[in-house]
């Protein structure tokens, strides 16, 4: 038995610090290919839930190539058919393409995304089953569970004993006949869903039910390292309820993590901020979603979403055709505008200059390793009758280079209250010290400036 290994750090100049090493460190060791330049997605999910068919899928994934997403991910509800996923209850345990939705499989769509210049991704929850599938009635042994107590479903699903061999060996074939029969596939959404009760293996002797807890990630790990062993190319998420899985053990296994189900970007901008304090953006996938939230209910400005989106690993779900031509050109510029950035957000040090806990207002900025490029991120939380001036006094730049700094993601309509100091050019040394002063007045009112070396 082994210990989980402990990560530490210290530094005289502050958390922030603290931050950029862990993060330093994470790109090298911590996650699966550091060095790799993330991708741009849009997920059906909150377009479709389980409700969809081929005609619908395609024409998601032309959306999402005309949007300028390098990758469609197909969500959940495209297998099983004795019993169908048309909803939560049925269907997991059975990854077979469902024949009613997806007559002509997975590979139909994965032609589609080919034929329009983008990659295909999918979900799965291989180490689930619900009771209603095919899967449990011939194996109702492989579930986590106690005997002479009745089944505790939550969501309306068990787990699997990873600690049973044969059941690594089944989780294992779900994923291997899945990329095998569908070589295009390019990106797996690996969800978890729930959490372990009535905790018990029907594998296990009855002195070793102790070794469940350890015996399970020990057999989830021999699956990853088989999956990775032999799919190296293949991009995966750590989906887990609540961000559960994101850790230095699992992560080295994932290209990227899903922190929440809650996607209101005002929330993410606390979200993210905590999450960043261990682990790098570059990582972080961050989505803008449809309003009103579904989570939430609130309702905030496409601008405002796609601002904090862009802070991380941008993705969507909210879905083109729903979006007036306007809202659609505004956000195909957002995207071109992230793809200019991507990699001083994915590989760039991280500042935080303000935080939303203290303020009204919050910014944090990335900066190049050479100091050359940076980008400024800053939200107005709260609506300031008078205004909200709190100056912006950067980090990270070199004080003897002069910058030039540059609004982008700009609304096409009303005034910038950045305008006056659009295009203009400060020394490292001013912006630093003095720093950048505008003021914000709108609740979620958000600027992105881009601060490049002359």
């Amino acid at each position: 038995f082994r210990t989980p290994a402990l990560l530490y750090s210290y530094s005289s100049k502050g958390t922030g610090d603290i931050s950029r090493r862990f993060h330093r460190w994470a790109k090298k060791y911590g996650i699966y290919r550091g060095d790799k330049t993330r991708t741009t997605l849009l997920n059906n999910w909150e377009a479709t839930y389980f409700n969809f068919n081929e005609e619908v899928l395609s024409g998601i994934i032309k959306d999402a190539a005309d949007m300028g997403f390098e990758l469609f991910l197909l969500d959940d509800g495209w297998f099983a058919n004795k019993y169908p996923r048309d909803n939560d209850k049925a269907g997991l345990g059975d990854w077979d393409c469902n024949k009613k939705k997806l007559p002509h499989g997975l590979g139909y769509l994965v032609n589609e995304s080919k034929k329009k210049g983008i990659k295909f991704g999918i979900w799965l929850e291989p180490e689930m089953v619900n009771p209603k599938s095919e899967l449990y009635e011939k194996h109702p042994d492989w579930v986590i569970g106690q005997p002479n107590r009745p089944l505790d479903l939550s969501r309306n699903q068990l787990i699997l004993d990873l600690s049973n061999p044969k059941v690594q060996d089944f989780v294992f074939g779900v994923i291997d006949k899945t990329l095998s029969e569908n070589p295009g596939i390019a990106y797996i959404k690996w969800d978890c869903n729930r959490f372990v009760t009535n905790s018990g293996s029907y594998f296990l002797s009855p002195e070793k039910q102790s070794h469940l807890w350890i015996g399970y990630v020990r057999g989830l790990f021999s699956v990853l390292d088989r999956v990775r062993a032999k799919y190296k190319d293949v991009s995966m998420m750590c989906c887990s309820g609540g961000g559960g899985r994101i850790d230095y053990g699992t992560l080295p296994y994932f290209d990227e993590f899903w922190i929440s189900d809650n996607t209101d970007a005002l929330d993410r901008i606390f979200i993210q901020w905590g999450t960043t304090q261990f682990f790098p953006s570059m990582a972080l996938a961050s989505h803008v979603s449809v309003v009103p939230n579904h989570i939430t209910g609130r309702i905030v400005p496409l601008k405002f979403r796609f601002d904090v989106a862009m802070s991380a690993k941008l993705g969507m779900d909210l879905q083109p055709k729903d979006m007036t031509p306007e809202d659609k050109e505004f956000s195909k510029n957002a995207i071109k505008d992230y793809y200019s950035i991507r990699s001083i957000v994915q590989f760039g040090d991280l500042y935080r200059l303000l935080s939303p806990y203290e303020n009204k207002r919050t910014a944090m900025m990335y900066v190049t390793e050479d100091q050359n490029d940076a980008v400024l991120f800053t939200y107005l939380l709260k609506k300031s009758i008078n205004g909200n001036t709190q100056p912006l006094i950067l980090e990270g730049l070199d004080s003897d280079k002069n910058y030039r700094v540059t609004e982008l993601n700009k609304e096409t309509k009303g005034y910038s209250w950045f305008t006056p100091l659009d295009g203009k050019v400060f020394s490292g040394d001013y912006l630093m010290k003095y720093g950048l002063r505008f003021t914000m007045y709108n609740e979620y009112d958000s600027k992105v400036i881009r601060i490049t070396a002359e």
